[in-house]
């Protein structure tokens, strides 16, 4: 298809053509999440209505559309097993909308279609909120104004760049009145979860664990939280964020406590944890995970301040949690203690709580492991925790074990495996061979789970923690120090914890050959998206009711309330009008002063009953008036009135100024209010 075909398109199946276009652009995002077939017709579809529109071939009659349109219900249906809801929805609003395209035969039908597009727009946002969404939507919602303006202008062939331009400046016009919308308009807590429901297998810390799962996030280079330190932040080997903590194991799996032994409903008691220090104060940007856990650092014993009214409550593990699942960003603030001690209630610095389910290892599992317990507790007579911790890990670190993301299917005994024929592991492996060692010898022991590290972003000061930061480690109970934290990763690999080495799946095509070309290009370009991102997240996604409380505290409202929000509306909405009004008399006033004055002239002599042709002039309607029946006195000043209306725009006395001649035309207006008119006819 040349490009001069196309510019001698008619314009009718330009039109058509271009809207067609527009219209594949709003489907486009949506390709991944609607049912094949919906995909498939669609794209059928668009392709079918093109092909009519350029070949000039009549549209398909209207029981080929009802055909169509039974059984995309019943397909449908078929599909969600309903016809409400989001998934249901968005699909039938995509075929209706590829349906009628086909039905294109008046303008009516035409409408239609624009306002379909804007909703199937729209519902893009259903899925995702994220910056090139809401870029890909704003050149859709240009198209379709551009297709709409096109349409208002059904005499001669307007290019689509006029169009274009229109439809620019429309939406730049309506620019200011959506920012003050998008500042004040109240915020309510949303009355559905939509844009949560898209993370259904989304990656992300579990309430258990298998060994290989971690590593299977590290090869996810996805965000999972963003933090700001309100002073300098800790040192990177003390950026534990503390996720859910396993206790239990039947032998291949890890889970959380509950059941025998453990009481899911504990709560740290006022001696529990003691903390020491200076407290580290932050911000959290947490990304959506459908979990109820809050990630703080070690530790956090004040509740985080959160937006709205979200309910929390702390676990006898030290991890904060909310009363719903976390399904859109979530900003937080928190104040963590990196130095504390937890688990002692006592004076005498006796456990709260029976240790036993923490010594609990299933039997006929890894009994190597537990003869290696055995010889370690040999080894040390006084059977001292922290002799046998140091014994353990100073194994790993001299016993040639490798960190690696591929170590290789574990099977039933994993732990023995690990310490006795691998030797090489990922973190889970690690931890959980650690922690049936630490149980086997009499210590009791459980895993934690959640991220270490992060990398500090320069571009807007934010520390970037993604899924590949997900790490397990263990927690050791010590007479007189309680639950101990020991990163048993750390002595197989220092880097990882000390200068944050973490391991990363290889890089792609693209990747590799940027990588190649500059070794930091890739890493410069992804640093300046993240930061760009994250500012679109934290005053865009994340502007919530508390921030906008903020705004009007700024603008100096003591206690800012809904009352507040109303009277800053509805003072933009009188500001907007009187704007609209300055705005309308100013572009009067770019028009010719000396055509309007006469144009007012000639519409009273109409009123009065002188007739006058529409576009008569001055010495026409001084003819006119002549000839009428209006009284002598008022015919003869309305003559020499026009006249001098003539002879001031065509027969100047001199090369006048400009300045003379509004002085002149001022004049005329003044004589022209003076003139004693009759009651109209």
């Amino acid at each position: 298809m040349k490009l001069a075909a196309l510019a001698h398109l008619p314009r009718d199946t330009r039109d058509t053509l271009f809207l067609l276009v527009v219209i594949g652009w709003v489907i486009l995002p949506q390709v991944g999440r609607l049912p094949p077939w919906c995909t498939a017709l669609a794209a059928g579809v668009l392709l079918w209505r093109g092909w009519l529109a350029w070949t000039g071939r009549p549209l398909p009659p209207r029981w080929w559309l009802l055909g169509l349109l039974a059984i995309t219900l019943a397909a449908t249906w078929a599909t969600h097993r309903t016809l409400l809801g989001r998934d249901a929805g968005v699909t039938l609003v995509v075929v209706l909308l590829t349906l009628k395209t086909l039905e294109l035969r008046a303008r009516r039908d035409a409408l239609v279609v624009f306002f379909l597009g804007f909703f199937a727009m729209l519902t893009n946002f259903f899925h995702s909120q994220s910056l090139p969404t809401a870029a890909a939507m704003l050149l859709a919602l240009l198209g379709l104004l551009t297709a709409l303006v096109n349409a208002h202008r059904p005499t001669g062939r307007p290019s689509l760049r006029e169009s274009a331009l229109v439809a620019g400046k429309m939406a730049l016009a309506g620019a200011p009145v959506m920012l003050a919308l998008f500042l004040f308009f109240p915020r309510f807590a949303p009355l559905w979860g939509i844009p949560g429901d898209a993370l259904l297998g989304r990656t992300g810390l579990s309430s258990t664990m298998e060994v290989g799962n971690v590593a299977e996030l590290a090869l996810d280079d996805g965000i999972a939280l963003r933090v700001r330190f309100d002073g300098a932040p800790p040192p990177r080997q003390q950026l534990y964020f503390r996720g859910p903590v396993l206790s239990r194991f039947d032998g291949r799996q890890w889970s959380a406590r509950g059941g025998a032994g453990f009481d899911a409903t504990l709560m740290p008691g006022a001696a529990d944890l003691q903390v020491s220090g200076t407290p580290v104060g932050y911000e959290v940007t947490l990304e959506p995970s459908r979990r109820p856990w809050l990630l703080t650092l070690d530790v956090a014993p004040k509740a985080p301040e959160l937006p709205g009214e979200r309910r929390l409550r702390m676990t006898a593990d030290l991890q904060w949690l909310s009363f719903t699942p976390i399904t859109d960003l979530l900003r937080y603030r928190a104040e963590s203690y990196p130095r504390f001690r937890y688990g002692l209630s006592g004076r005498d610095g006796a456990p709260r709580q029976d240790l036993g389910a923490y010594l609990q290892l299933p039997s006929g599992f890894n009994p190597r492991t537990i003869e290696l317990a055995e010889q370690l507790r040999r080894e040390q007579p006084d059977a001292d925790p922290e002799a046998l911790v140091q014994a353990a890990l100073q194994r790993l670190r001299s016993g040639g074990y490798r960190y690696t993301l591929e170590p290789g299917a574990s099977g039933q005994h994993s732990a023995d495996e690990f310490w006795f024929d691998t030797r090489a592991g990922f973190c889970e492996h690690i931890a959980s061979a650690f922690v049936v060692l630490m149980r086997a010898a009499g210590v009791p022991a459980r895993i934690v789970t959640g991220f270490q590290g992060g990398e500090l972003n320069v571009v807007d000061g934010y520390w970037t923690v993604r899924n590949a930061d997900a790490h397990a480690w263990a927690e050791v109970w010590q007479a007189g120090r309680g639950w101990v934290r020991v990163d048993p990763t750390s002595a197989v690999s220092p880097g990882r914890i000390g200068q944050f080495q973490r391991l990363r799946a290889p890089d792609g095509l693209m990747a590799g050959a940027l990588g190649t070309l500059s070794p930091t290009l890739l890493a410069q370009l992804r640093t300046v998206w993240e930061a760009t991102n994250n500012r679109w997240n934290q005053w865009v996604l994340n502007y919530t009711q508390t921030r906008q409380f903020d705004l009007l505290r700024r603008l100096g409202f003591a206690s800012p309330g809904w009352q507040d929000l109303g009277r800053i509306l509805a003072g933009l909405l009188v500001a907007a009008t009187l704007v609209g009004i300055a705005w309308a008399r100013w572009e009067r006033s770019q028009h010719d002063p000396w055509l309007r004055l006469l144009a007012r002239a000639r519409d009273r002599l109409t009123r009065v009953g002188v007739a006058v042709p529409p576009q008569a002039s001055p010495r026409q309607l001084a003819s006119a008036v002549a000839a009428s029946q209006l009284p002598a006195e008022l015919s003869s000043q309305l003559q020499a009135w026009l006249l001098a209306m003539e002879r001031l725009r065509y027969a100047p006395t001199a090369p006048a100024a400009a300045g003379n001649m509004a002085s002149r035309l001022a004049k005329l207006r003044r004589e022209y209010r003076q003139i004693a008119w009759p009651r109209p006819a």
